[in-house]
């Protein structure tokens, strides 16, 4: 900053130079600096001051002397402290140009979205070879699930008719055949009600067609009715046959004939019947089976849904659709299991 004289004071104002926007510093032990009070002498505009070198202001501190700021000095003040609120001003409008400029892009594309349905594909279009319906759903859509379900012949819904549709055969013979599938609903018994009697054996034909459907008779007190699984109730059973009949009508059916159902040594162990190995089709043992779910030990619900596309077990458990699900699954591999058999029993002779 410029200094001036001790005389300097009073000449006039013309002969004097132009004052810069900061406060006169007053020299120790000299006349005051000439800071201009409010309303008397030359007011300094804000561009005088924005022209001012901001690094002269930083070489020559103020001292600890206070003075009286000019309307010049307010506005350098403003300007300086100014500086950092104008670039923030900026930057809020930048952003804010930014923000508006994205969620225009967004109503673009939801706009651009919603105008570009695709097509649903056609019964036509839709070419799929031995592929699961619900890849296909999660592939291309619904519509050509759909689609698939009908080439392959399987209900879309979920109703009791709808899997019964899938699970028996309607115009086929009500009689005994040479395979069978068996299932049993069990109750508990003993203190906590983890011990296990039957109480109820159902058994269908080859072709899903019940021909054996009986509630048992306890042959001990029971503790658990499981109702929410078995779907027994205490007046099924009260009513029901008796646990020898029932036994004994079960065995005869079973003698000679190919068993098909799933963790069938459960059931074999509440009646208390053995059958021999060579003529058990055991549909959660089956390797071809567990390799397809990728399940050491599947369940009969998992293997109707991924290899049916049939939803059983959904409620309450039901042993006369369980036995056909058994019997559905069996049918659907029965060549290659027969076969797989087969080659297994001429390699045994052969060592």
């Amino acid at each position: 900053l410029l200094k001036q004289k001790a005389n300097g004071a009073n000449e006039p104002n013309a002969a004097r130079p132009k004052e810069p926007s900061k406060k006169q510093v007053p020299k120790e032990g000299g006349a005051q600096g000439n800071a201009t009070p409010k309303g008397k002498g030359d007011t300094v505009k804000p561009k005088s001051a924005s022209k001012t070198n901001s690094s002269s202001a930083k070489s020559d501190p103020p001292l600890d002397a206070p003075s009286r700021r000019t309307a010049g000095d307010k506005a350098l003040s403003g300007t300086g402290k100014g500086g950092k609120g104008c670039k923030e001003k900026k930057k809020k409008k930048k952003k804010n140009g930014n923000i508006e400029k994205e969620q225009g892009d967004i109503k673009h594309k939801r706009r651009k979205a919603e105008e570009h349905v695709e097509p649903q594909p056609e019964e036509d279009d839709i070419w799929f070879d031995d592929v699961d319906p619900k890849d296909i759903e999660a592939a291309i859509g619904p519509e050509a699930a759909k689609v698939a379900r009908r080439k392959l012949g399987l209900e879309t819904g979920q109703s009791k008719e709808s899997v019964e549709q899938v699970l028996v055969k309607e115009k086929a013979s009500e009689g005994l055949t040479r395979a069978v599938a068996m299932d049993c609903e069990m109750v508990g018994v003993g203190p906590k009600g983890e011990d296990s009697i039957v109480a109820r054996v159902s058994i269908v034909n080859q072709f899903g067609k019940c021909i054996y459907d009986k509630y048992v008779k306890p042959t001990e007190e029971v503790t658990d009715y499981r109702t929410a699984v078995s779907g027994i109730r205490p007046e099924n059973i009260k009513t029901g046959e008796d646990f020898k009949v029932v036994q004994k009508e079960v065995a005869d059916i079973l003698n000679g004939r190919i068993l098909v159902g799933h963790a069938l040594h459960n059931d074999l162990k509440v009646l208390f019947l053995d059958h021999p190995k060579k003529k058990i089709r055991d549909t959660q043992k089956y390797k071809p089976f567990r390799q397809r779910v990728k399940n050491v030990r599947p369940s009969l619900k998992l293997l109707c849904e991924r290899l049916l596309d049939v939803r059983v077990q959904a409620a309450e458990h039901c042993s006369i659709q369980d036995a056909q699900a058994a019997m559905r699954l069996y049918t659907l591999e029965k060549r290659r299991w027969e076969a797989a058999l087969k080659d297994k029993s001429k390699v045994k002779k052969k060592k």
